[in-house]
């Protein structure tokens, strides 16, 4: 059995999320508080259900903290157990709340007079020990189409020991607070200075052929990639099943995507054993 955990921050898009793994084929239930989740499992699995997504945050309550023993056991029983943990930064999840007029799940805890930001405060810190262990998703900034496929493209495929995400992102725009490893790339020659090179990205190969121009593209690619292969098995100790590797330039369209794509296909034709998957994102290419 498949058994896709997807949890996260209020107002960070779950529903999103959960809509899009039910539309995908998953048997889909929401809320469902940690202490039941290994019954309905059973009984999903006895009725012949191969595929499931479990919607389970801080609305649940103190039990949250039970989730990561619980995904360990599932394992150790041969479940494919795969946890998502979606988040943005604080101010987008204020601003969602805000414009939703909503009443953040926190507030029962907290108080009807605690402020948004301070419900987001607490709820970050109940959610950390499942962040720790979560493939972690930065939604802010991101359109629904772009979420929903991204959920999907980590789901996808066969278990794996270690998923190896690249992402790239504008620094203009902020850190996505989902990467492990953060890379700056923007010491390389800047394709956005060309007119005729702006409106492409690091996919198109004019731009590809003016990065390389740059002999310093060629070591950068090659210091990170030795980085990496030397210290991605460490994560493996740590029971970690995805790292997440950041790569910035300025407006993430063309050093950081070329950078990632690159990158992404020297660990595809050269892989390490410990990685069975691997994949790109593109903040903002989405």
């Amino acid at each position: 059995m498949k058994v896709v955990l997807v949890t996260g921050m209020s107002g960070s898009g779950k529903s999103v999320a959960i809509r899009a793994l039910e539309d995908s084929g998953f048997y889909c239930v929401d809320n469902l508080p940690p202490s039941f989740i290994a019954d309905v499992l059973k009984r999903l699995e006895s009725e012949g259900i191969g595929q499931v997504a479990i919607a389970a945050d801080a609305r649940t309550g103190k039990d949250i903290v039970d989730v990561p023993e619980l995904l360990l056991n599932l394992r150790k029983q041969g479940t494919d157990a795969r946890p998502i943990f979606l988040d943005a930064d604080d101010e987008t999840l204020v601003t969602r709340y805000s414009e939703s007029r909503r009443r953040h799940p926190m507030s029962a805890r907290l108080g009807e007079q605690a402020t948004v930001q301070e419900c987001v405060d607490a709820e970050r810190l109940a959610l950390a020990p499942l962040k720790a262990i979560s493939n972690s998703i930065d939604t802010s900034g991101l359109l629904p189409n772009t979420l929903r496929r991204w959920v999907l493209d980590t789901v996808e495929g066969q278990k794996a020991r270690l998923t190896l995400v690249f992402e790239t992102f504008g620094f203009k725009k902020g850190l996505p607070t989902d990467a492990d490893l953060v890379f700056d790339v923007r010491c390389l020659s800047n394709p956005y200075y060309d007119k005729n090179l702006r409106p492409l990205t690091g996919k198109d190969a004019e731009v590809v052929a003016f990065i390389q121009a740059d002999n310093r593209s060629h070591e950068l690619v090659g210091d990170i990639e030795h980085y990496l292969r030397k210290w991605l098995p460490s994560y493996l100790d740590e029971h970690r099943s995805y790292v997440t590797v950041a790569i910035g330039c300025t407006g993430g369209q063309h050093r950081s995507v070329y950078v990632a794509e690159t990158l992404a296909r020297l660990f595809q034709s050269q892989p390490l054993a410990d990685i069975e998957s691997i994949l790109l994102r593109h903040r903002s290419l989405g």
